[in-house]
């Protein structure tokens, strides 16, 4: 397939797209910029004209998962009305992040640094775009301590970081079948928010009728 006719921009989308799919399908062993542009119908050049090398066009594919990551979270936010339980809220801003690390594990193992390859390493700008999505999930926790359901003397931002600890433990353990017995993910995810919530400050009861309400995916 010639690319004398393309535009440099779609050639750029097009290894872009390429190589997410070939994580996607494939896993990170299949990835290598010969195969790409074989795909895409471009020479091994335009993976160092557009990227300047494969871990850059790797980087790339990680940004645009925490873009495509940031749209379900904002998309999440937006489709609730704030102020009526923040506790469903928080919930279902995890269940978001978990249907994305299972819908893209192998984007997410980038993401996070799960995975090294094609010389790829994550840099403290990749890790503090990472950290920035938290905002979502603590600002959700900050609305928790308004409405009285969390401790009035909670800290969110310790909190939100407790909370990614155990949404990451968890996308990990179920991306390597580790979640295993009578239990699903999902039984997990919501044994884990049901007692967050709790040791917050929340009661019991309405912690789970909370987070029942935000794992149920919305229509």
């Amino acid at each position: 397939m010639s690319t004398g006719k393309r535009d440099a921009s779609d050639v750029r989308r097009l290894l872009l797209d390429e190589a997410a799919r070939v994580l996607a399908e494939q896993g990170p062993a299949a990835l290598s910029a010969r195969r790409l542009v074989s795909r895409v119908g471009a020479s091994t050049m335009a993976v160092y004209t557009h990227f300047g090398s494969m871990p850059g066009l790797v980087r790339e594919v990680m940004r645009e998962g925490f873009e495509r990551f940031r749209a379900r979270a904002e998309a999440e936010a937006e489709g609730l009305e704030r102020g009526t339980d923040p506790v469903a809220e928080l919930a279902g801003l995890c269940r978001t992040y978990q249907e994305f690390a299972r819908a893209e594990s192998d984007v997410y193992a980038v993401m996070f640094g799960g995975s090294a390859l094609a010389g790829f390493e994550l840099s403290d700008d990749d890790r503090r775009m990472g950290t920035f999505m938290l905002r979502f999930p603590r600002d959700a926790i900050r609305r928790c301590v308004a409405a009285g359901r969390f401790r009035a003397d909670a800290d969110p931002d310790l909190l939100v970081r407790q909370l990614f600890a155990s949404m990451h433990g968890l996308a990990q353990l179920v991306r390597a079948g580790y979640v295993l017995g009578d239990h699903t993910p999902d039984d997990v995810l919501a044994g884990t928010l049901r007692d967050f919530a709790v040791a917050a400050g929340d009661t019991p009861d309405a912690a789970a009728a909370s987070v029942a309400a935000g794992l149920t995916p919305r229509p």
